[in-house]
């Protein structure tokens, strides 16, 4: 019986068979995997072919996207793109900034309108995992707050039982603030409305007690107005986390990497003390094998993100690194004045860390 099962097996018309069916298989096989392939580069490749990146901003926040009197596009936000343009094309000029409000933003980077959103953007559960979309490593901690009158005797939260309070629709400051009167069990109205500039006109017009939204916009919005904390208090409670981030489509993980590894270059190269005005002078001379690596004195990085070896070294020579980019736009120095606090480097007792680079 044994030989007999043995010479059936090994008849020419089953060997046959099952050379045929491992041919399919491994056709099969190849085909999906040139399906991932092509999957891989889709918006890497269009971003190449076009030679210019499509990024998503704010209508208009200062510190983070804004255009100033001359036309050009200024934040943190606008920095941290330009730096994705350097590092896929070599030019942090070849780039199209288009503004969307809070309900347009994400349709607009769904539907391929941009290739990546850089619009203040809080990093949830719900939005990583329904919208079909990817998040960048976190550009700017963040969370909830109010800012109010000084004439008004508001020193704190709890202290606006009954408010009336301005936010914007389309926004995860819409759940978090009933959620906190809710918790507090404190009454409140609200005043909604879809455009920024309409709810802030609807705030300084005095139809609200209070404006809600992430701490860096209220700073941004004081200042950009040219009003100052004696103007306008920001009340000290943070009532959410507010993880800001660049979103892209989760379709091409090769583009959502090379996005992932800007940001984090910009962190690594603080960290390294490699600035916009050093980088060149520490390409050429540094023997720390991760900052050549960075810099792409070593090559190899670039290849594994399928980009030139200059990836970084472009990115940081185009905006600086991250310390540089914070400072410059909402810093103290800056009209927004916001300290580093978790936005400081984990070595500084902050929150910013980049992975090794290797």
């Amino acid at each position: 019986m044994q030989n007999q099962a043995k010479k059936r097996v090994t008849s020419p018309r089953i060997r046959g068979l099952m050379g045929a069916a491992l041919l399919l298989a491994a056709t099969l096989v190849s085909q999906v995997a040139s399906v991932h392939s092509a999957q891989a580069g889709e918006v890497l490749d269009a971003v190449k072919k076009r030679g210019i990146l499509n990024c998503g901003v704010n209508t208009g926040l200062a510190g983070f996207g804004i255009q100033d009197a001359q036309g050009v596009w200024r934040g943190l936000d606008v920095d941290t793109c330009r730096a994705v343009a350097a590092a896929i094309l070599g030019d942090a000029e070849k780039i199209k900034f288009s503004p969307y409000n809070a309900q347009q933003r994400f349709t607009a980077l769904q539907f391929g309108e941009i290739d990546v959103l850089a619009r203040n953007t809080t990093l949830t559960l719900n939005r990583s995992a329904s919208l079909g979309l990817g998040f960048a490593p976190v550009t700017y901690y963040d969370g909830a707050q109010f800012m109010v009158p000084t004439k008004k005797p508001i020193k704190s939260a709890k202290q606006l039982r009954g408010a009336t309070i301005c936010v914007q629709s389309g926004t995860t400051t819409e759940q978090v603030v009933a959620e906190f009167f809710r918790t507090n069990k404190m009454p409140f109205k609200t005043v909604i409305m879809e455009q920024l500039t309409e709810i802030e006109n609807a705030f300084f017009s005095g139809r609200c007690d209070a404006y809600v939204t992430d701490g860096s916009g209220l700073a941004g919005t004081r200042a950009g107005r040219n009003l100052s904390d004696k103007d306008y208090a920001i009340l000290p409670e943070m009532i959410s986390k507010e993880p800001l981030a660049l979103a892209y489509r989760s379709n091409d993980p090769q583009f959502g990497t090379i996005v992932d590894w800007t940001v984090y270059a910009l962190i690594a190269a603080e960290e390294y003390g490699i600035t916009q005005a050093n980088v060149a002078t520490m390409k050429a001379t540094s023997t720390d094998p991760e900052v050549k690596r960075l810099l792409g004195a070593d090559p190899g990085m670039g290849a594994a993100l399928g980009i030139g070896d200059d990836w970084a070294f472009n990115a940081i020579k185009a905006v600086g690194n991250y310390g540089e980019v914070f400072e410059r736009n909402i810093g103290t120095n800056s009209p927004l004045k916001l300290k580093r606090g978790l936005n400081a480097l984990w070595s500084k007792g902050g929150l910013l860390y980049s992975p090794p680079i290797r």
